[in-house]
């Protein structure tokens, strides 16, 4: 069986708001959910991505950092799939970073998160696991941890005003030529 490219939904779609639901077993559905999620991830130059960005209202979630078109800095990463993922313990330390999401195309914000989280969750053999997350891999997972409980980054976006289109963010990363 091949992964199929998902659709993702867009802001405005009343999924994106919902608490996404517990996941009571693993079953076939449940692994081509996310071999999919994995697929859509790398084909639309995502870093991570959510279930409910999908249409499907569950507790799973991709982080699956590598150097694509909207992040060429991100670290590479095996996709990581967490199911019923909690995080148990986050770090002191946070910091703003810019962020975007295949959910709200063509927008860069900036948005305070935590740079080391503890998180607990299913792997898709059913092992429990807990892991320390870091860095851009840890903003990341709050990044897909917020859309299980229906919060979208821009919600995080403490002024508005600082929104920026993808061109004006990367145009603002790229030094003007020397004259």
């Amino acid at each position: 069986m091949t992964a199929q490219l998902r659709t993702v939904r867009q802001l405005g779609d009343p999924i994106l708001r919902r608490v996404a639901q517990p996941v009571d077993g693993i079953d076939d559905r449940l692994l081509t959910l996310i071999d999919d999620l994995i697929w859509t991830a790398e084909k639309t130059n995502g870093v991570g991505i959510a279930a409910p960005q999908v249409g499907v209202s569950q507790r799973v979630v991709i982080v699956a950092s590598r150097p694509n078109l909207r992040y060429p800095h991100a670290p590479l990463m095996e996709p990581t799939a967490l199911i019923n993922p909690e995080i148990v313990a986050r770090g002191d330390r946070r910091s703003e970073g810019w962020e975007g999401c295949l959910s709200v195309p063509d927008q860069r914000g900036p948005v305070w998160r935590h740079d080391e989280v503890e998180v607990c969750y299913l792997t898709p053999a059913g092992e429990i696991r807990q892991a320390v997350f870091t860095g851009f891999v840890a903003r990341v997972l709050q990044h897909e941890y917020d859309h299980l409980e229906g919060v979208v980054f821009v919600d995080r976006v403490t002024d508005p005003q600082r929104l920026l289109s993808e061109a004006d963010y990367f145009a603002q990363l790229t030094p003007a030529p020397a004259k």
